[in-house]
């Protein structure tokens, strides 16, 4: 038997979740991880160091390149692995607290499954055919989602935001463990044909992002410039909107991304966040944020002085606070501190004590 086993949902992108069981894995080096779909090529290659074990579906290479039409087979799949371990870590946020374990099962909730519980904002911009599987499966999905939140000994959350939802949703009293910023400065490669003094946007291209409503905003500001980093299935549209003052970069490596922080005048934010990383790897380098006044961007922005708060989505209100951001004079040493209350090795240390915990009560 193991001693610790982690399981993610899905290992197919770079994203801030990603990074997260990462530093789980930095946490318990020996751990597997179990996962439904692993594409080694568009996630970190930090990866290839760990124990990866994929669900039967992995099997399937449109599936794992394609992982939301896979939603009607995840809820099964994940309900079919029994996992041997003394504590088992589920990373999550839609599948993969669905997991049997032989002893004590530890959830770390992302945010209950969007699409399940925000599914007008989640589903925004997907086509007709594309929220059918969501509206017909939705009922019997949520029935199975809270089943499986039952089964959880220990649940912990990202934000104070993520404790609301959890308790409201599962009555569960869970505990806030902010996931940690493990990206800071480091070795830089500049990124061709982009100039400094920019602001810069790092996101998925997803309708709940609000990045359309980012790119509207530096309409309004033609004599700033912005640099989104992301990929989704709303890029082409984002494209055709945006002017001559935004460019698009759907992938960087970690390189250019430090290079990308170090050169902006500050990063913009105006997604739904459940807990806001972006702004804290921004901090890192010294640079300030302009962030929406909603769920995680409270638990990591200080208004005045690591961040501008808009109060909505609004284009206008973004160029608003773009442009006193860009006004302002801010504290390097404040954006530094704030940044530290995000350590790895905060995280590290109160994951080992969860774990030392649930062990002495495992059967």
């Amino acid at each position: 038997m193991e001693r610790v086993a982690l399981v993610h949902d899905y290992l197919t992108q770079r994203g801030g979740a990603e990074r997260v069981v990462l530093a789980m894995l930095d946490a318990f080096p020996d751990a597997p991880l179990y996962t439904a779909f692993y594409e080694p090529g568009h996630t970190f290659p930090a990866f290839g160091d760990a124990r990866v074990q994929t669900l039967a579906l992995d099997r399937l290479p449109w599936l794992r390149r394609h992982h939301r039409v896979a939603l009607p087979v995840l809820a099964p799949a994940f309900s079919r692995l029994r996992i041997d371990a003394t504590v088992t870590i589920c990373s999550s946020s839609a599948w993969a607290h669905g997991a049997k374990v032989s002893g004590r099962k530890v959830v770390y909730c992302y945010t209950p499954a969007r699409f399940l519980y925000q599914t007008d904002r989640y589903l925004e911009g997907w086509s007709r055919w594309g929220r059918v599987p969501v509206a017909a499966l939705g009922p019997a999905l949520r029935r199975w989602d809270r089943r499986a939140a039952a089964t959880a000994h220990r649940y912990l959350v990202v934000s104070t935001t993520v404790h609301q939802r959890v308790a409201d949703l599962y009555g569960i009293d869970a505990e806030v463990l902010a996931p940690p910023n493990s990206f800071g400065p480091g070795p830089t490669q500049a990124v061709p044909r982009v100039d400094g003094g920019f602001f810069l946007l790092v996101s998925r291209l997803l309708a709940y992002k609000n990045v359309g409503q980012v790119v509207d905003a530096f309409t309004r500001l033609p004599h700033q410039r912005l640099v989104v980093v992301g990929r989704g299935p709303m890029a082409a549209r984002l494209h055709q909107q945006a002017g001559a003052n935004v460019v698009f970069l759907d992938e960087v490596n970690d390189a250019e991304l430090r290079w990308l922080y170090q050169s902006s005048q500050g990063l913009v934010a105006a997604s739904y966040e459940d807990f806001g990383l972006t702004p804290v790897e921004a901090a890192a380098f010294g640079k300030p944020s302009a962030v929406l006044r909603w769920g995680g961007f409270l638990d990591t922005t200080v208004e005045g002085e690591t961040a501008e708060y808009f109060d909505s989505p609004d284009p206008s209100a973004i160029a608003a606070a773009v442009s006193r951001m860009a006004a302002s004079t801010w504290d390097l040493e404040a954006l530094i501190r704030q940044a530290d209350r995000f350590s790895t090795q905060a995280f590290v240390t109160r994951l080992h004590q969860v774990v030392d915990e649930e062990s002495v009560l495992a059967p």
